[in-house]
């Protein structure tokens, strides 16, 4: 067995409840904006407002985060022994035996529909999807289906952002590595700003994007922008002083915290402000990285339900499309006769019991995809690629 260089540290649990509540922000966001859901419902979910309305954007806090996580994992103190190898074993182990499940759940379900509508058990136009197809299902196996090669989302439209993200560590990875051999994190953090500043620079003025909201489109850039101001967030918190009061302390977190919300409730009028949000993350995630010991927002993100939520992150995010999308063919064969029924005894009530069922069930399934498929696949996935010859290697050697 290949000796292992690099053992990754414990998240901070308030960011692990961060990503857990962005995640269901992103659930809220796609089931409010879904057309079919719009069509049924004549009034929207009580909770609708500008924050679910635009909770998409919060994909960029994910990337911010994976970014800090990075940075705090294999640089801060493992720099001088890092593996690109060990890193990129672990990073696709981490992400894809979730990916490939949930691919080829949507596979058997769209053969399954095939099937039906050929049978004439059930109507559908078309019959096949000319987005979901071989091509792209080639695509998503090999984690290519968001870097330019189809013009549109497909199979699980929210791995775009696992797609893009992937090829980011490829790319964290070989920077920080030469940054090794340089024998210097300068190099890091001097090409983390360039990656920064040239990818945003490219979205804004050369492709010229209303909002930052590429995804196929050049979602390489955007996560780009989002993961490498992560890694200079962490430096920049070594920077941050640390002998504020606890009061003072939760109150610069507060503001953070408000500076991001704003940030995301106004891109629903003022679409280019969207621009400004993986700024506005890194600034609050930034604080709570500085202030563990502040007032308030701390305590709040360590209870044991958000702990919960944050563990099962990724789960959630990559499960809750095919969830959204059962509950999409039960809204059809429901009917509009309940929904109008529950729309007399009070407006939005039944938007709104659609949404919490499916916020419930999401959580339901993602626990079960955490335990038996995140965990137990990583593991496996690990062991197997570090004990195969192909890729294990020889323990990497400290930098002088």
């Amino acid at each position: 067995m290949a000796t292992q260089v690099h053992q990754e540290k414990e998240h901070v649990l308030s960011l692990d409840s961060i990503r857990g509540i962005a995640a269901v922000t992103v659930v809220v966001h796609h089931v409010i904006r879904m057309p079919t859901f719009l069509a049924a419902f004549s009034t929207p979910p009580w909770i609708e407002c500008a924050y679910f309305r635009e909770g998409g954007f919060l994909v960029d806090l994910f990337f911010v985060l994976s970014g800090m996580v990075m940075s705090m994992s294999y640089v801060q103190s493992d720099f001088g022994r890092f593996s690109l190898r060990d890193f990129m074993v672990r990073r696709f182990a981490r992400i894809y035996p979730l990916h490939i499940v949930m691919l080829i759940v949507l596979l058997l379900f769209r053969l399954l529909r095939i099937s039906l509508v050929s049978v004439g058990l059930i109507a559908a136009i078309p019959a096949v999807f000319e987005v979901n197809n071989a091509y792209s299902f080639v695509l998503n196996v090999f984690l290519l289906h968001s870097l330019g090669f189809v013009d549109y989302l497909n199979w699980n439209a929210p791995s775009w952002s696992i797609s893009v993200e992937f090829y980011t560590y490829l790319v964290f990875g070989l920077v920080v590595l030469c940054a090794q051999r340089l024998g210097s994190l300068r190099w890091l953090y001097v090409a983390s700003a360039l990656f920064v500043v040239v990818s945003w620079l490219l979205l804004v003025v050369w492709i010229g994007r209303e909002e930052i909201g590429a995804q196929y489109d050049w979602g390489i850039l955007r996560c780009f922008t989002s993961f490498f101001l992560g890694v200079l967030t962490v430096k920049a918190v070594s920077y941050v002083p640390r002998t504020f009061s606890r009061v003072a302390k939760g109150a610069l977190q507060f503001a953070a915290l408000l500076l991001a919300l704003v940030n995301v409730c106004i891109i629903d009028y003022w679409n280019w402000l969207s621009f400004f949000a993986p700024f506005t993350f890194s600034i609050f995630l930034g604080s709570l990285l500085a202030f563990p010991d502040a007032a308030v927002i701390p305590r709040l993100l360590v209870v044991k339900p958000l702990v919960w939520v944050g563990k099962r992150s990724y789960s959630i995010y990559m499960v809750h499309a095919v969830v959204i999308l059962f509950a999409e063919y039960g809204i059809r064969a429901f009917g509009h006769r309940p929904i109008a029924w529950l729309e007399q005894i009070y407006p939005g009530l039944p938007a709104t019991l659609n949404l919490f069922v499916l916020i419930g069930v999401v959580l339901v399934v993602s626990d079960f995809t955490y335990r038996r498929v995140e965990l137990p696949g990583g593991k496996l996935l690990r062991r197997w690629l570090q004990d195969s010859r192909s890729f294990a290697g020889a323990p990497a050697t400290r930098s002088t």
